[in-house]
């Protein structure tokens, strides 16, 4: 049995490596030729960063790519090129734009590992008889005696669990994660250990296709005419000013509403229907209930049944929060925290976990389930 858990010599069996030009995919591909894999390093070109930010001649991630290859050529492993940059515009950046005029605030990440790269570049690695495809992302999988499970990373600040979990038992499988016992330090010390130049390469902070975090600025682009104005409006629909478009805000957002106030506003919800942002004091973002849909699990069984006992995350860097999922049906639930919680807003992702197991998610709906309404306030 090898270091992937795969009764084959590490000689005989092919690992394709995703490798995005940083430090954590180059560390990864390093390590499995270190041990002695057949290596193949893939890098996916996504997008022009010189169109998405309107400026002629600037490919995306160009010098990302060039890194990878760099790299590549320094372990002397075979690099490829993916050109999905029509695939990713439309799993990804078109589902961005449209779901910021729905009013809801979307997770490409998490899109973008759903389908073009644990679905596109998981076919892709088979075809070229991979074993396994290996990925840079902070995250564990476990083998266990029903089938492999994904845990969170050893290193809590650099969990990326909560973005991966629409992956699939089946994807699960394939998949492999070499970078999940380590943190951030350990990965540059390999880094730098195995000579590798991007060692001090900065972390992107940003949303790829996104220049400069300008969110808005992205969805006009793609879909001209769409910041329209409209009203910014209390709890009771009473106008407290105007705005210049809805995909200028976001539930929670408390900078940038221009509305003098005796107490701090947030946007409390974006009716994407009346072009209205609703303000209001922090305690209206409060929730204890909410609709999820779209569940993937990975837990025991086939699909949840009844009520589970979970710690949520409603956020990427929130911390678990303790829930009853109360299972519908289908892929729909509805997720009742024990506690009263700010921050679900529609079209972010909740994420069930038993202790450090991830046992999968589900997005977070409008209404009760019963309709497009808001979400349901704490009583």
């Amino acid at each position: 049995m090898n270091s992937l858990g795969l009764d084959k010599p590490p000689a005989e069996t092919r690992v394709v490596v995703a490798m995005s030009g940083g430090v954590d995919s180059s560390t990864t591909a390093a390590l499995m030729a270190e041990q002695g894999f057949d290596v193949i390093g893939v890098t996916l070109k996504l997008y022009d960063h010189g169109e998405m930010a309107g400026r002629k001649g600037a490919c995306c991630a160009g010098v990302d790519i060039q890194d990878a290859k760099r790299v590549a050529k320094k372990l002397g492993i075979p690099h490829k090129v993916f050109n999905y940059e029509s695939r990713f515009k439309e799993s990804v950046i078109e589902v961005f734009a449209d779901t910021y005029l729905a009013g809801e605030t979307p997770i490409p990440c998490v899109l973008c590992n759903q389908t073009v790269k644990f679905r596109d570049l998981l076919d892709a690695a088979r075809d070229m008889g991979a074993d396994a495809l290996a990925t840079g992302h902070y995250v564990r999988r476990v083998d266990a005696a029903d089938g492999p499970e994904l845990h969170q990373a050893s290193d809590a600040a650099k969990d990326q669990s909560y973005f991966l979990f629409a992956t699939t038992k089946e994807q699960l499988s394939f998949l492999r994660f070499p970078l999940g016992e380590m943190d951030k330090a350990e990965t540059r010390a390999h880094a730098e250990r195995l000579g590798l130049a991007v060692a001090d390469k900065p972390e992107s902070q940003d949303i790829c296709f996104v220049p400069n975090g300008s969110y808005a600025g992205v969805v006009e682009k793609l879909r001209p005419g769409a910041a329209l104005p409209g009203d910014i409006v209390d709890l009771d629909g009473n106008v407290l000013g105007h705005h210049d478009g809805i995909i200028n805000f976001t539930v929670g957002q408390r900078r940038g509403l221009g509305i003098a106030a005796p107490e701090p506003l947030y946007v409390v919800r974006v009716e994407a229907d009346t072009r209205r942002v609703v303000a209001g004091p922090k305690a209206a973002l409060l929730v204890q209930e909410f609709p999820v849909g779209g569940i993937n699990w990975l837990g025991t069984g086939d699909a949840p049944e009844g009520d589970i006992e979970v710690n949520v995350k409603i956020r990427s860097t929130g911390k678990p929060i303790a829930a009853t999922l109360k299972v519908h049906g289908g892929a729909g639930a509805t997720v009742v925290l024990h506690e009263p919680e700010a921050g679900a807003a529609p079209g972010q992702a909740c994420v069930f976990y038993d202790a450090e197991r991830m046992l999968g998610g589900g997005w977070i709906m409008r209404g009760s389930g019963a309709g497009p309404e808001t979400l349901d306030p704490t009583p």
